[in-house]
């Protein structure tokens, strides 16, 4: 028998090939895991759950299943490359309202993507490849922004900057802070922009200044772009959370909108999301447009080829449904309303104790987020003293609070907040 070579030496070796941090959410949730504590509290957990801290699917959803489930015709071939087209026009209505200006002028291309996530991706690609300004201009980012923001635009070859957003002195939108940015940004930069129910502050921009930031946005030339994870999730009125989408589309911007269908329809793992890029009006917008979904597709085709097809089937059948729509609709309302009532649950009892400090901002803030304006020394002592469980930023996920939890996360909150200002007296 002839000897066995010896093996070749790695050329990945751990010298080339650093070792990468734990991506921070998910090491909390592995932390959270491992605890044994009977009384732990998950507070970073970005899913929605049920007042027993289970995950919840959509009664819609399973109707929705059952109807896929049953379909003799249903079969797992390919979707095409843009995706399922009865999904993506559905998605098209609802971001942007079925008499928008821009579906009527077939303006808008839309991809079906790997949840907000894939879409966010693909368009931060398209930026990178085929804007028109040399160099790239920069993409702007509010500070602070969803942590996976700056990794996709960065692995794309994007440069960052960010703008003004929260204020830790009010708890709320710093719009001089972000507007002055805006002004002096480079002309023709990337505004990034969430849409409805900011992740991870919870502070949205009133329609009034959503104007102010639409009337700079247009005197520097800057493109929109918006991130929307949480249509009717945020507020449980689909057409309030698109407001500012419908309106930017109405003044004739140009823009691209990511949006997933993971919090507002419980599809978590399915990684539903679409892509979707508005053309401005004028007469070539209609073959501009098109040239434009080429692209994409291009793109798409080079990244995953085809989408999947099951979390689509299952959106689309909801969608395009007016009784499943009206049943989809109460499940929207059924979890904005619990989250509603933990924040003013959490705000009373922090009030009825006297908790240093003002809460009014647990309630005007809005979605599934609140910046609490816990320092990282308080999330620290939470964690260690009373298992509490939150990114040390400060802001936790209101979906992890339930009638079971509230009062033990209220105590622990008085009580860390009371032994740390006086440490620091």
């Amino acid at each position: 028998m002839g000897s066995i070579a010896a093996p070749s030496t790695s050329v990945f070796t751990a010298a080339h090939v650093a070792q990468a941090p734990e991506d921070p959410l998910f090491g909390l949730m592995r932390a959270y895991r491992q605890d044994p504590s009977d009384k732990k509290v998950d507070l970073g957990i970005g899913a929605y759950r049920d007042d027993n801290a289970k995950p919840w699917i959509l009664p819609v959803v399973k109707k929705a299943e059952d109807i896929l489930r049953n379909d003799p015709n249903l079969n797992h071939e390919y979707l095409p490359i843009a995706g399922l087209a009865e999904f993506t026009s559905a998605a098209q209505r609802l971001i942007f309202g079925a008499d928008s200006p821009a579906i009527q002028e077939k303006r808008v291309s839309t991809l079906q993507t790997i949840s907000g996530t894939g879409a966010v991706h693909l368009g931060g690609l398209f930026l990178a490849k085929f804007h028109p300004h040399q160099p790239r201009p920069p993409v702007y980012l509010s500070n602070p922004t969803w942590a996976n923001h700056n990794q996709i635009f960065t692995n794309v070859g994007l440069s960052i900057a960010t703008y003004p957003y929260f204020s830790a002195k009010t708890k709320g939108l710093d719009i001089d802070g972000m507007l002055g940015t805006l002004r002096t940004a480079p002309e023709g930069s990337i505004i990034v922009l969430h849409a409805c129910a900011h992740n991870p502050t919870g502070v949205d921009p009133t329609q009034e200044q959503w104007k102010q930031i639409a009337a700079v946005i247009r005197e520097r030339q800057h493109f929109p772009f918006f991130d929307c994870a949480y249509q009717g999730f945020a507020s449980g009125d689909l057409a309030r959370d698109a407001w500012a989408i419908r309106y930017f589309v109405e003044e004739g911007f140009e823009l691209c909108v990511a949006q997933s269908f993971a919090k507002n329809f419980g599809l978590y793992g399915e990684r539903a999301g679409a892509f979707h890029f508005v053309s401005a009006p004028g007469a070539e917008a209609t073959t501009a447009n098109q040239h434009v979904a080429s692209q994409l597709a291009v793109l798409q085709r080079s990244e995953i080829s085809n989408p999947p097809a099951y979390g689509a089937r299952i959106a689309s059948l909801i969608l395009n449904d007016p009784q499943l729509f009206a049943e989809w609709e109460e499940d929207l309302r059924t979890m904005s309303g619990r989250i509603i009532e933990m924040r003013r649950g959490l705000r009373q009892r922090l009030e009825e104790k006297g908790t240093p400090g003002s809460w009014d901002h647990v309630t005007s803030q809005i979605g599934m987020f609140s910046f609490t304006g816990l320092t990282e020394e308080q999330v620290k002592i939470l964690r260690e003293k009373w298992h509490v469980y939150m990114t040390k930023n400060g802001r936790i996920s209101m979906a992890g609070l339930n009638t079971h939890n509230i009062d033990y996360f209220a105590e622990a909150v008085d009580s860390v907040v009371r032994e740390t200002q006086t440490a620091s007296a």
